[in-house]
Parts: C-alpha cells; structure tokens; sequence
C-alpha cells in the first residue's frame, strides 16, 4: 500500500507515519497561537502612524479564535489516534490538516493585504522579512509531512508575492526577486528537512525491529536453557543408571582380575570411568547454576588432584595424534581458592581447546605459584590467533579463521564457557598468541595458604584397590533396572556380601518374609512400578528396626529426596564412587 503523506512506496510504516503526522500536527497548533502575536509590534506600529487599527485588529482576534479551535482539534485528533486503527486515522486527518495548513499560510500573508497604506517602505520591508521567518521556521517544524508543508508554504509564500507585486510600486522587482531567491532556498531546505525526518523514521523503526529481534532471540535462548536444565533435570535418573553401573562392574573386574598385565589398562579404565561421572556430575551442576538453583561457592581446590582427573581424559586422545601431552607443577600440593565444579570445568575446557587447534607437537599444562597467587596455563604448539581476532576469542559461537581448516574445530563454545566460569569466581583469565606458532591460555587464582586438606580431585586408582577389604554380611537393594541390579551384585559379591535385590515393596517384603535379613537397606527413588523408594525404605526400616538403610538415586531436584535428607535418613547420590560405598557399608557393619 502506498504511504498517504506522500512517500515512496513502502518507505515507513503507517505507525511511523502517525508519529510524523502527530508531531507536524502539534507545530502547527503552536504556530496557530503564536501568529496573532506577530501582527501586536505592527498594530502598536500603524497606531504610532494615525493610521486604521480596525482590519489589524480583527486579523489578530479572528487568528486567537481560530488557534483555540485548532487545539480543540487537535485534543479531538489524539484521542482518535490512540483509539482507532493508524491507517484509518491517516485517511481521515491528513486531508483536513493539510487543509488548516493551507488556511493557516493564507492567513499570514493575509496581513500584507488587510494592512492600510502607508506609503513606509520600512513598513512592508519588516512586515514581508516577519512574514518569511515565520515561513522559515516551519520550513522545518511543517516539514516531517512535506505534503502539510507545501499547501502552507503556497499559501504563505504565493500569497504575500502576490501582495507585493500589488502594493509596491518602484522597488517592486527588486524585493519580488529576492523574495523568488529566499523561496527557492526555503523549499530546498524544506526537501532537506524532510529527507532527515523520513530518515531518523526508518532508523527508528530499524531500531525498533532491532530491539524485538534481540528480545526475540532472548526469550528463545532462554527457553532453550530451561528446556535443557528441565530435560537434564528429568533425565538425569536415567541418564546416571548406566554411568553408576559402569563403575560398579569395574570395581568388580578389577576385584576379580589376576593378570597383572591388564592391570594398568584396568586401572586407566577405572580412571576414565571416574572422570566421565565427574564430567557427568559438571555438567549437571552446570545446568543447577545456569537454572538459579544453586550458587557457586569459593573453597581451596587441590588443583594438582584436578589436574591428574582432567589429564587421564586426554591422554589416549594425544597420543593417537601424535601429540604430547605433558605437565608440569611444583613438588608440593597447591591449593586455590575457587568452585571446584568450575575449576574442573575452565581446566578441561582448556586442554581440549588447545588439543583441538595443535595438530603437530604438544601441549603443556603448567601450575606456576606466583608469590600469593598461583597461575594456570594451557600452552600449545598450534594454529595461534591472528591479532585481529584476540578480542572475540572469548565470545560465544567465534571461530578463528584457521579453525575453519579444521575439521574438528568444535562451535566456539569452550573458551567462551572459561570465560563464564572465570567470571563467576571473579578470578583473571587471559591469553597469548602467535598466528602459525600456538597459544598459551591461563587463568590466575588466589592460593590458598592454610592446612593442607584431602585432594579434591579423583582418588588414586592402586589405593582404592588394597583398601577394599572383604566384607561379611547381608544387603538389600531396592531398584528395577537389570544392568543396575547385575552392577550391585557383582560389586557386592567381590567384597564377599550376600545381596538381593527387588524392583517393588511385594518383592522387598517377600525376601523379608523368606528369613533373608540384611545389616543394610539401599532404596532408589524412581521406579517403574510408581512407587516411591523413600516409603519403601521407611517402610522396611520400621519392619526391621536395627538396620541401617539410606536412598540412592540419579535424581538431583526431587522433592521427596530433600524431604528424606531434612528428615535425617542419608541420601547417596547416583554415580555412586565404590570407594565411598565401600567406606559407608564397613562403617555400618562395625556399627
């Protein structure tokens, strides 16, 4: 449809040109009432020459009168224009206004008329130069609708040539000229006017679809966070099952193996299985920090202990490319303060980053103490970074241009998420980097200089081995899935425990009523029967009062579990580590 104030085809939106309309409109209403002020100085003027006052008079009650009947209608104007739809608004006003407008410019240059003779050139000098500020000033206030400001401007304009061709006499061709000159520069200037009102209409609708794509993209980026914290949240059961299996049929095989030549691989296995659930547990965490539900907290990281964890992940991965991957640290346990969960997560998401763009040499990953401060740093012998492209390394979905060449490149979410994590707690993070040389990544933490504490990171896999020592006794595990059921018994018959194992509270009680009495209770949450494990376990508990018992699920958010543990009953918390489980059962059994 074609704009009404004539416009390019398309040019602006009829919102946009209700809001031109809107402000021509209201300088036209202040123009009405400040007119009739202009003709006070000349009617003070023929006063001061014994001349009629009568016809001057007039013009400027008639003009008082007519500027309160324009307000009244511009009041009537505004009240339409925020009930009714734009474009009717602009098919019904536009034609009056330009007709007020035209009326308006007729009754200006009608005082050169109505004015009695006086044969004072300054007179009509001073009247014709008022007369052309008055055109000039709405030159720009009339222009954002240049279709209101061209009747004004004929009627004004054309009027008062007229007037000066009928009342002067010698000097008549010389003021017509100048008179001719000053139009033509006045429409000029008008043209350009307008042009700057359409165009700061199209950079505010431009801004205007900016902000709502922006809003847009918002919302969606943050219903795809809830939609994944929801679906983390709803699967993470069944996403822990296999993760917890895993590491039960481990602990057995290793248990159970005499070859010490497989050894070490085991082990390596045990290794790679423990970071997976720390990986596993990150990303879980991650989703409870993105969702508000739980904070970071700021405690001293053994970050030589997270080191090891993250370093087990790579390794294979290194040395089937030919890489090395190697580190280096003092010879004394260094702590830092920071979030564990975060730490693990900058320091994996660096060595993968820098594994990624090396594709010949190594990478070193170094803890450098630097006085009260200790320095992380990832370096690596790839692709580097060009100079112009350091200061978007950090932002989300950025690749380099050398990153495109590769095949694994990733989507540039790694160092953005370092980033995240650095900011979070508050510590420093930067890089250095030569283009075809490689990179060094780092980040430098508080050190912390108290009592050393266990590492926070995975335990030794040889120790977990010779510390899990034969057990004596019964147990029963309450959950439904087979390869969760096969990892229970298997890990529990290598430490020498009589285990059953039911998927409802009639199995549970069924084993109870055949004389099978455990010295310990293990209850999941979920189930595929709809039964609640938490009352199943009371339940048997109160059925056997000397028993302990405690839950273990793969769910993190439910609300029966928060109940259980606000109740007093111990809570574990799916992958389950067998060395805590180990610790847990013995402590019982001496119980």
């Amino acid at each position: 449809m074609k704009a009404v104030l004539d416009l390019p085809q398309e040019s602006i939106s009829s919102r946009a040109q209700i809001r031109l309309l809107n402000n021509t409109f209201s300088r036209l209403v202040f123009s009405f009432g400040a007119v009739p002020f202009v003709g006070v100085p000349f009617a003070i003027w023929l006063y001061l020459l014994d001349n009629q006052l009568g016809p001057t008079i007039a013009w400027i009650v008639i003009y008082l009168l007519c500027a309160i009947m324009v307000r009244i209608w511009h009041h009537r104007y505004l009240r339409e224009a925020r009930e009714n739809d734009d474009d009717a608004v602009l098919r019904r006003w536009l034609p009056h206004i330009n007709k007020v407008a035209f009326a308006h410019g007729l009754g200006i240059s009608s005082l050169y008329f109505i004015t009695p003779q006086t044969h004072n050139f300054d007179f009509f000098l001073l009247l014709n130069i008022s007369i052309a500020a008055i055109v000039a000033a709405n030159a720009t206030h009339l222009t954002p609708v240049f279709s209101t400001f061209k009747r004004f401007f004929l009627g004004s304009w054309g009027l008062l040539n007229l007037g000066i061709v009928c009342r002067l006499e010698n000097v008549m061709l010389i003021v017509l000229m100048l008179n001719l000159l000053y139009g033509f520069a006045i429409y000029r200037h008008a043209l350009t006017s307008h042009a700057f009102f359409i165009q700061q209409a199209n950079l505010e609708e431009q801004s205007a679809r900016l902000a709502e794509q922006f809003r847009q993209a918002k919302e969606e980026a943050e219903q795809a966070l809830r939609d994944k914290n929801q679906f983390l949240t709803t699967a993470s059961h069944d996403l822990r099952q296999p993760v917890h299996a895993m590491g039960f049929l481990i602990e057995a095989i290793i248990h159970k193996n005499h070859n010490d030549a497989l050894m070490p691989q085991l082990l390596d296995l045990q290794q790679s299985v423990r970071s997976v659930q720390l990986m596993f547990n990150s990303l879980l965490d991650l989703s409870k920090i993105e969702s508000g539900s739980i904070g970071t907290t700021t405690v001293h990281v053994d970050i030589g202990a997270l080191l090891d964890s993250a370093i087990t992940l790579f390794r294979e991965e290194a040395r089937s490319r030919g890489l090395v991957l190697r580190t280096w640290r003092p010879g004394r346990r260094i702590h830092v303060m920071g979030d564990p969960l975060l730490v693990r997560q900058s320091l994996i998401n660096l060595i993968q980053n820098a594994l990624r763009y090396t594709q010949k040499g190594g990478v070193l990953v170094a803890i450098r103490p630097r006085g009260a401060q200790c320095l992380l740093e990832v370096w690596d012998t790839g692709v580097g970074i060009a100079d112009e492209e350091k200061g978007k390394i950090f932002s989300p979905y950025y690749r380099p241009e050398l990153a495109w060449k590769i095949d694994s490149a990733g989507h540039g979410l790694g160092l953005a998420v370092v980033a995240r994590c650095a900011k979070m707690m508050n510590v420093e993070y930067g890089m250095h980097s030569i283009e075809d040389k490689g990179s060094r990544f780092w980040m430098r933490f508080a050190q912390y200089v108290g009592e050393e504490k266990t590492s926070d990171g995975v335990p030794d896999a040889v120790a977990s081995v010779s510390r899990h020592s034969s057990l004596r006794g019964s147990c029963l595990v309450v959950d439904d899935d087979p390869l969760v059921i096969s990892a229970w018994k298997s890990l529990m018959n290598t430490w020498g425990l009589d285990v059953r194992c039911a998927a409802s509270a009639e199995e549970a009680f069924a084993i109870i009523d055949d004389g099978f009495t455990p010295f310990v209770v293990l209850c999941d949450q979920r189930l595929r029967s709809g039964e609640s494990g938490f009352d199943i376990l009371k339940a048997l508990l109160e059925r056997l009062p000397n028993v302990s018992g405690a839950m273990v699920s793969g769910e993190f958010n439910s609300p029966v579990l928060k109940e259980a543990e606000e109740e007093g009953y111990l809570v574990l918390r799916k992958p389950l580590e067998p060395a805590t489980l180990h610790a847990l059962l013995t402590q019982w059994l001496a119980g």
